[in-house]
């Protein structure tokens, strides 16, 4: 079922069309003229627009132009009078999908048209699905005892559409487990949209959230539809809800249970269709019993609680698993197929991973600049303390010299920006600073 709105100042002809597609099972919402079609649109996300060039008010092509602006995944097919097929070329130039020409024969014509225009809405939804690669192909498991639960528990909460909270120490694939589950549930074909809590300012992530509009603040010069906006008919994913202060606890909490919200600056009512999926390693627990976090918006996140073991209690997993980051780490380094030897992997799995998989990623990546050949080796793995004792680099090699040929090797393969070869190392700018100082490195 697609969410249609029918955009015509004939009473008689928005009746038909919205008979018509209604009848084959759509949700159809009617205006009367492009100023009414943009508010119902800014209240509710639709997949088609249908709408009459000449209206007064606002006609088709100004809504058109705002739509292409404002709301461009929203496919359009525009109504033309006999004898202006002009101008509905025109609107095609435009972004149109097509045109039907009025009076319409009879609603097979206009079923047929509309079946194409959403067929290439969906298109568009998967190639965009297609272009994430991220961690959306990461796998879920390597084959730990630990995890077979878990991924068997994901599988059958994803079928539903049951709001989960995922908790776990970081590092340990919470992101991956929200897009898994996003993947194989009824809502595949729409949006994941991920924002991270932690990651905004408090006065920005409100507006990230749920958008604002023009005039909200200082610099809103147009109207900006949020992150949960964007994920209309997909997942919306909350990482790090732990660290949401408690006034935007207070409003998350009412969308929660209301499914709708306001933008920042308006007080323009806009539905929210969206499978909610949470994530944290903080101690939710302990933060409501210290009052710095609600209990109720625990209790509508917390659906469905499903914790992620951290690395060390699936050892198991850490040789399959550093391979497969390995792989994908050569590919993403132009480099050809780097391997690990045996005693690499033994080092690693002695290693406790406090940092669970995003520090094994960042130890490989590492190991991958630092070697000259194809083949990762312990004298490679620049492992932080973890209560595991240190390997010795061979031929009196120390890991502080390898450090100081990787910042050399790194920065000279970037130019000297030290910004790109910080984040080639996985360190921050002030600590490569720091090394560049400590290392004598100009």
């Amino acid at each position: 079922m697609a969410r249609i709105l029918v955009v015509d100042d004939e009473a008689g002809i928005r009746s038909f069309l919205s008979g018509a597609l209604a009848a084959v099972g759509h949700d159809v919402d009617e205006a009367a003229d492009g100023e009414e079609a943009l508010r119902r649109l800014a209240a509710k996300a639709c997949h088609l627009v249908i709408t009459d060039l000449r209206m007064p008010r606002l006609d088709g092509m100004a809504l058109l132009a705002r739509l292409r602006a404002e709301a461009p995944e929203v496919e359009v097919i525009v109504l033309t009078a006999h004898g202006t097929v002009e101008t509905a070329v025109q609107a095609m130039k435009l972004g149109a999908f097509d045109y039907l020409e009025k009076p319409i024969s009879g609603p097979t014509e206009l079923r047929l048209l509309v079946e194409r225009a959403l067929e290439r809405h969906r298109l568009h939804a998967a190639r965009e699905a297609a272009a994430r690669p991220k961690e959306d192909e990461a796998r879920l498991s390597h084959g730990a005892k630990a995890m077979e639960a878990v991924v068997l528990t994901l599988r059958r909460v994803a079928a539903t559409d049951t709001t989960v909270l995922l908790l776990g120490e970081s590092g340990t694939g919470k992101e991956v487990a929200a897009s898994a589950v996003h993947r194989m549930s009824p809502r595949s074909q729409g949006p994941f949209v991920a924002v991270n809590c932690a990651a905004l300012a408090e006065t920005l992530l409100e507006s990230e959230l749920f958008g604002h509009e023009r005039g909200a603040f200082t610099g809103a010069t147009t109207r900006r539809r949020g992150r949960l906006e964007l994920a209309e008919g997909g997942t919306f994913f909350l990482d790090e809800i732990g660290e949401l202060k408690p006034p935007l606890q207070a409003k998350l909490l009412r969308v929660l249970q209301e499914r709708r919200f306001e933008r920042v600056g308006g007080n323009q009512v806009v539905a929210c269709d969206v499978r909610w999926i949470a994530a944290t390693n903080r101690d939710l627990g302990a933060m409501m019993r210290r009052g710095d976090f609600r209990e109720d918006l625990y209790h509508r996140l917390a659906v469905f609680p499903l914790r992620l073991p951290p690395l060390r209690e699936r050892r198991e997993e850490i040789a399959p698993l550093a391979r497969d980051l390995l792989a994908r780490i050569s590919a993403s380094l132009g480099r050809p197929a780097i391997s690990l030897h045996p005693d690499a992997v033994a080092v690693l799995e002695r290693h406790g991973w406090p940092g669970n998989v995003r520090e094994l990623a960042n130890v490989l990546e590492r190991a991958a600049i630092l070697t000259d050949g194809t083949e990762v080796r312990p004298e490679h793995l620049w492992l932080e303390p973890s209560g595991v004792a240190a390997v010795p680099a061979d031929g009196g090699t120390t890991m502080a010299d390898l450090e100081r040929e990787a910042i050399r090797r790194t920065l000279a393969e970037h130019g000297g920006n030290r910004r790109r070869a910080a984040a080639a190392l996985g360190i921050g700018l002030r600590t490569l600073y720091e090394k560049l100082r400590r290392y004598g490195i100009g």
